[in-house]
């Protein structure tokens, strides 16, 4: 079985670095599904989780706050903001931001300056929590 490169890069640190046989983004259209040879594209991805399945039939999961997929025929770039492994996913952590968020969101009226960031911060935070849930029913 053929794979590609795959690289997982915040604007902090390289977060993961491997092969894999497949790999899934949250394109700002739709999922992703990039296979080896793909051909080239570079696209804007949504909040939301990163997955790379492997040739063992593993997967390694992600979290990315959005950013930007390069592909080349051989290597897959994800660039975002932030990214998290799935390992250090804090389901707590992101319920309380995003009901914090949402509290912030109901203060605010539609022509307040930061009305869109605070959209963007919910959107991020609820997309969090559905990796969550969703990484959850991967490893039952």
């Amino acid at each position: 079985m053929s794979t590609i490169r795959v690289e997982i890069v915040s604007a902090e640190e390289e977060i993961w670095s491997g092969e894999g046989t497949m790999v899934f983004a949250p394109g700002s259209a739709g999922e992703l599904g990039i296979a080896p040879r793909h051909t080239p594209l570079i696209t804007p991805l949504k909040p939301g989780d990163v997955r790379v399945e492997m040739e063992n039939g593993e997967q390694q999961f992600f979290f990315i706050s959005g950013g930007i997929l390069e592909v080349q025929p051989h290597v897959v770039t994800v660039l975002s903001d932030t990214a998290l492994r799935g390992e250090d996913l804090d389901e707590d952590a992101a319920q309380t931001a995003m009901k914090s968020a949402e509290e912030k969101l109901k203060d605010a009226s539609v022509g307040d300056k930061d009305y869109a960031d605070m959209k963007a911060e919910l959107a991020a935070y609820a997309a969090q929590v559905r990796a969550i849930d969703k990484l959850k029913k991967l490893r039952r």
